[in-house]
């Protein structure tokens, strides 16, 4: 496959995803990208840490890897690669433009590969995964960041394979992440095995689990729920 045919997939499988006839769509997925949205689930998630954490300086650590990886997925994207490579994003490309819907109000700056959006949430998503070892919640979060690559390719701010090379990086720089974690964190505390029931193989309470996918639940459910277009 030549470099054209790959462009031309792209646009293709852009055009697929993109847009709607929906102003509750519209709504809901300017919402969805929105990192404004998702504070609640980021303090779920500290709160799992605080919780789940008997010192500050395994607090310390945990937190501090989190940002690691926040740093390797949007310093790769915008600080090295998108500067790079200098790929304009569809809504400001004038072969695409014409053919993407867009929504109004929804602003993305900069270039299109690769997508730092894809990146930081799959990041996230599989750094916390791997620290808790928990079957629903690696489904849920994973999710999660499926969800947010998909709205960017509905917003016309990315194509697909800016939000794939994203997702990849994101797998890359978490994995990274918590290699350093592990490693640090066997200095810092003794082994122990945790057994019980109500706690997953790395020491993480199921109930304070279940916090976090409650957040992220309801988090979802308000905003299609308070979408002022979901009775239009």
């Amino acid at each position: 496959m030549d470099w054209q045919a790959f462009l031309e997939i792209d646009r293709a499988v852009l055009e697929f995803f993109n847009g709607s006839n929906s102003l509750f769509l519209d709504h809901l997925m300017s919402l969805l990208t929105s990192g404004f949205t998702w504070i609640p689930l980021y303090l779920a998630l500290f709160y799992l840490f605080v919780k789940n954490n008997e010192t500050m300086a395994q607090i310390g650590l945990a937190v501090g890897c989190t940002l690691l990886c926040l740093a390797l997925t949007e310093g790769m994207a915008d600080g090295l690669i998108k500067p790079l490579v200098a790929r304009l994003r569809p809504v400001d490309d004038p072969s695409v433009a014409g053919s993407v819907d867009t929504v109004y109000g929804v602003f993305a700056t900069g270039y299109s590969f690769f997508s730092a959006h894809a990146a930081n949430t799959m990041g996230i998503a599989v750094f916390f995964a791997l620290l808790v070892r928990n079957r629903v919640f690696t489904w849920f979060m994973v999710l999660w960041a499926l969800l947010n690559g998909y709205t960017r390719l509905y917003l016309g701010v990315h194509y697909p394979s800016d939000v794939l090379a994203g997702f990849l990086w994101g797998m890359v720089a978490a994995t990274l992440s918590y290699f350093i974690y592990q490693k640090v964190y066997k200095r810092i505390t003794p082994a122990l095995n945790y057994i019980s029931s109500q706690y997953t193989s790395t020491g993480y309470s199921l109930k304070d689990v279940d916090v976090v996918l409650s957040v992220l639940v309801y988090t979802i459910a308000i905003v299609i729920l308070g979408s002022p277009f979901i009775f239009h």
